[in-house]
């Protein structure tokens, strides 16, 4: 198994960090492996869509990721189905 090293958060990444906890485990089956494993190494433009897509309700987010709705932002909707796409191919590795 490879280790990567993640960069050190900045304050701004560390407020999104903190506000990706959510109450729902289905939701932090998604999320918290996300941030754990790729959102310090993403881009500033997918942060930048992640943090947006926190300030979506858990309902709604739940939603989201369960197929049930889909947000308006196109944006939003690509990193959901990046999020589902990656944690799904990393539980069969």
């Amino acid at each position: 198994m490879t280790s990567t090293t993640q960069p050190e958060p900045t304050n701004e990444q560390r407020r999104i960090i903190y506000q990706a906890r959510r109450g729902l485990k289905e939701l932090d089956f998604y999320i918290d492996p996300y941030v754990k494993e790729l959102y310090l190494t993403a881009d500033a433009s997918e942060q930048a869509t992640f943090a947006e897509m926190l300030t979506h309700e858990d309902p709604d987010l739940l939603d989201y990721f369960t197929n049930q709705n889909r947000p308006e932002e196109d944006d939003i909707w690509a990193l959901v189905n990046k999020i589902k796409t990656w944690r799904h191919t990393k539980d069969l590795v």
